[in-house]
């Protein structure tokens, strides 16, 4: 990968950033607008606010970025210190207005809001039985039905029972902020796949996926929300409650959330995300170092990377490789780019990122990176550099090779498209024009996590799913729920 938008290669895509917030009487559209500019990287595609003011909901849902979707006006007619927020990137559903959130259901036991972060497994099944007993659906998308078996079980169940029927019910990763009237709660799914938190602000609690968004209110945070649990914050900001709903022996949290979507300064599962980053390239070096001149990162995603490859060079006998900047990033060229062409596509590139001649001429270079997908752009990234007068272009990468698709919220290519899944690292590196490649070895990802295999959710890397997905195989005990039974929650 070589960062976050279309114009350099269609690869993994961010999955999508949610808000919750609980005030003492502030209006909570603006926090939460302020939220969701800091979990932009996680979707692009819609934002949207849900609040409620003690008598009614209000909503402003719009496709775009944040800054793109709401004016001041917009903000002004989000009323009440109750709200939940929703950045998108969509991998299950429509790319248009009917699937972007926070979705909302008006029905006979109130108002209720929902924003989904992940993918379910079963959302056919619960959809299709929903439908059978009189559900409309107006989307395609599995956040809408999460929302009308919620609703559904609100009707007979007190607020904590109907949460958990449905949790027993759904099968896959969902990190959720909900609203219902003017209470707030946070859910995270039983393996705890994407992440959630809980932050303190002077006059209220927020519920975020990254903890960057608690500092960007200038709050604290206190935890993470954990697998199975429920949070309810008070209405009046002065705490929350939890709830315990479902307990596993294992997590599945997604690995990849500190290789590559998490923002660097980011808090997850209490872990910074930049130091994973770093002693990740550590590992790099400690595996497969090769001998170069200096080591350069892939902007932005590579650069922690390579500062902890560089840094364990330096602990040798040896004189170590040089940290630089090699590439520069064009931040202006949008995701919209037009690229009618090969020749067009190539030239993306370029506009992208631009080599500093003066690092690499000359010179025996190796770049760092997080991953390689389809491997068009590596090749493409190989070629500039050489160019640029590189006479030795390595390639190493601070994740295992990705060999298989993401079934939980991560949008990325089929078998047949990823590059990893039938060839070897010497045979990719033939073909993007590379003098070597080498992966990080899974081992090294649950060291530097500080995490076994068991606890974590390495799907796209092995081939092996923490979820029961049709067609694959799964890494532990599991089954999907039978929808139908549907199951009572405990008391």
């Amino acid at each position: 990968m070589t960062g976050r938008d279309e114009t350099v290669e269609s690869g993994p895509r961010e999955k999508c950033g949610v808000v919750g917030i609980s005030l003492d009487e502030r209006s909570a559209a603006l926090p939460t607008y302020y939220a969701l500019y800091a979990l932009q990287h996680r979707g692009q595609e819609s934002a949207g606010i849900v609040t409620h003011d003690g008598f009614q909901q209000h909503d402003h849902v719009e496709m775009g970025l944040v800054g793109d979707a709401f004016d001041e006006d917009d903000i002004e007619a989000l009323q009440g210190s109750a709200a939940i927020g929703h950045v998108r990137y969509p991998t299950a559903g429509s790319v248009d207005k009917s699937c972007a959130q926070p979705f909302t259901v008006s029905f006979k036991g109130g108002a209720l809001g929902l924003s989904h972060n992940g993918n379910l497994v079963n959302a056919a099944s619960v959809r299709d039985e929903l439908a059978d007993s009189g559900h409309a659906f107006t989307s395609d998308g599995d956040t809408e039905v999460i929302a009308h078996d919620l609703a559904r079980n609100l009707l007979e169940e007190d607020l904590v029972r109907a949460v958990k029927r449905t949790m027993n019910r759904i099968h896959g990763s969902y990190a959720l902020t909900i609203s219902h009237d003017d209470t707030i709660l946070g859910v995270r799914d039983p393996e705890g796949n994407r992440p959630l938190c809980i932050g303190r602000i002077d006059d209220g609690y927020v519920l975020a996926s990254e903890s960057a968004a608690i500092d960007t209110l200038g709050g604290e945070l206190v935890r993470d929300v954990r697998p199975g649990e429920l949070v309810v914050l008070h209405e009046d900001g002065s705490g929350f409650d939890s709830y315990q709903l479902v307990e596993r022996d294992n997590t599945a949290h997604c690995f990849f959330e500190h290789v590559y979507f998490a923002r660097p300064d980011s808090t997850i599962d209490g872990e910074l995300v930049y130091e994973v980053r770093r002693e990740l390239g550590r590992k790099l070096w400690e595996e497969s170092s090769v001998e170069s001149d200096v080591v350069m990162p892939v902007p932005d995603s590579g650069r922690a990377f390579a500062s902890g490859y560089a840094d364990a060079s330096q602990e040798g006998d040896g004189e170590g490789v040089e940290f630089a900047e090699g590439l520069m990033k064009n931040r202006y060229v949008g995701r919209t780019f037009i690229m009618p062409t090969q020749e067009a596509r190539e030239r993306a590139v370029r506009l992208k990122l631009n080599p500093i001649r003066s690092t690499v001429e000359g010179k025996s270079v190796t770049i760092i990176d997080d991953s390689i997908v389809r491997g068009t752009t590596s090749n493409q990234l190989v070629q500039l550099v050489r160019d640029a007068g590189a006479e030795e272009v390595h390639i190493r990468i601070g994740a295992p090779a990705i060999v298989a698709p993401c079934y939980m919220g991560i949008d990325m290519a089929t078998r047949d498209e990823l590059i990893a899944a039938e060839q070897s690292a010497d045979e990719i590196a033939e073909q993007i024009g590379a003098d070597s490649l080498s992966y990080l070895s899974v081992d090294a990802v649950t060291e530097a996590l500080g995490r076994s295999r068991a606890d974590l959710c390495l799907g796209c890397v092995t081939g092996e799913y923490p979820y029961d997905i049709d067609g694959e195989t799964t890494d532990r005990d599991v089954e999907r729920p039978t929808v139908g039974s549907d199951v009572p929650a405990d008391d």
